[in-house]
């Protein structure tokens, strides 16, 4: 029986510590909280009232603050933390980590600052063999359903088996086929895929155009409007994603298409909700006070501002996403101007 540690005790950590107690296979489970109080909390109450609430942790999963404790004899380690901390995180897991253990990134994000992928950040702290044994979680999953046990559909993506032992002269185990057998259940269904970039940037670049979608919602904008700013949102991801390097089957997948729709029309999406407010009026800063867990689009949309520049690639959505965010221009502005460009060819 394996041991699966997973990092980061927030609503998705503790949805997939459940998702795992469902699973087909039989796991020893242990849960980190950076906040020891709330690792109290959990061990005493079973439930995270804080970021998931009303959703019972099983007897048996072990939860600590403590890395080594939660790492010790971890056979696969789930990244659930926020983009900002990861590299924190694993720089801290460092001296607990087994050679051979596998990691799967769920978190869906870019690093602020260096603009790095998870997979980037790991191939930076904990070197190439953890690189390579690196499969990524993404898709359409708001935590609070999964947690309830509603059907949904993910992917999982991993480099090829081939191409790993290619690049480096060694077997290595299938990353992504080790994910999709842990953590498959009744009402969890994982979907393979060896795209890891283009899964993680679809990942990152859906929550800014969901901020959109919800600046739309927040000015009072119908269903056409929401359409067609998925569509062209959906157009502007794989344009940028194709530039670096992507697949285009995985934008229109699981983790392209199917998250952007899940976070631009779901009333349980934290980057929809920060967009609505925004098109409400309320100012950036008072939003993000009020929110217990973290919006990823608010740090990625100047990322992705940054990377397109270099890719020489339009992003219009996330150019007027940035200007709201960044530089106070009013929604209504900034929707009125992606309206008003040039007309063009679909």
């Amino acid at each position: 029986m394996k041991k699966i540690a997973i990092l980061g005790a927030g609503s998705w950590g503790t949805a997939l510590a459940i998702v795992l107690t469902r699973s087909r296979q039989p796991h020893g489970v242990s849960l980190w909280a950076h906040d020891p109080e709330l690792a109290e909390f959990l061990r005493r109450e079973r439930i995270n009232s804080t970021y998931l609430p009303g959703h019972k942790l099983a007897e048996h999963i072990e939860i600590s603050a403590q890395l080594g404790e939660v790492l010790d004899g971890a056979h696969v380690v789930v990244g659930a933390m926020p983009s900002a901390f990861a590299r924190k995180v694993y720089t801290a897991a460092r001296s607990f980590w087994q050679a051979d253990t596998t990691i799967v990134s769920a978190t869906k994000g870019l690093e602020p600052g260096t603009h790095a992928r998870m997979s980037q950040v790991i191939l930076d702290v904990l070197g190439e063999d953890a690189a390579l044994r690196t499969a990524v979680l993404s898709g359409p999953s708001f935590a609070a359903e999964v947690a309830r046990g509603e059907p949904t559909a993910v992917v999982v993506a991993g480099r090829a088996v081939l191409e790993l032992a290619r690049v480096s002269g060694r077997h290595y185990t299938d990353s992504a086929a080790e994910a999709q057998g842990e953590f498959a259940g009744p009402n969890f269904r994982l979907y393979t895929n060896t795209d890891v970039l283009g899964v993680e940037l679809a990942g990152a670049m859906k929550n800014v155009i969901a901020i959109a979608a919800g600046v739309c919602s927040g000015l009072g904008l119908g269903s056409n409007s929401l359409a067609a700013l998925i569509t062209r949102g959906l157009a502007e991801m794989s344009r940028l994603a194709g530039k670096l390097g992507a697949k285009p089957e995985t934008l229109s997948g699981l983790a392209g298409l199917g998250d952007l729709v899940l976070t631009c029309t779901g009333a349980l999406s934290r980057n929809r909700h920060v967009g609505v407010e925004l098109g409400k009026g309320r100012p950036l800063k008072e939003i993000l006070a009020q929110m217990k867990m973290v919006a990823e689009g608010v740090e990625t949309a100047s990322a992705l501002m940054d990377l397109a520049a270099e890719a020489q690639v339009e992003i219009p959505i996330t150019e007027q996403v940035y200007a709201i965010l960044r530089e106070g221009k009013s929604p209504a502005d900034a929707i009125r101007y992606v309206m008003e460009r040039p007309a063009k060819r679909e």
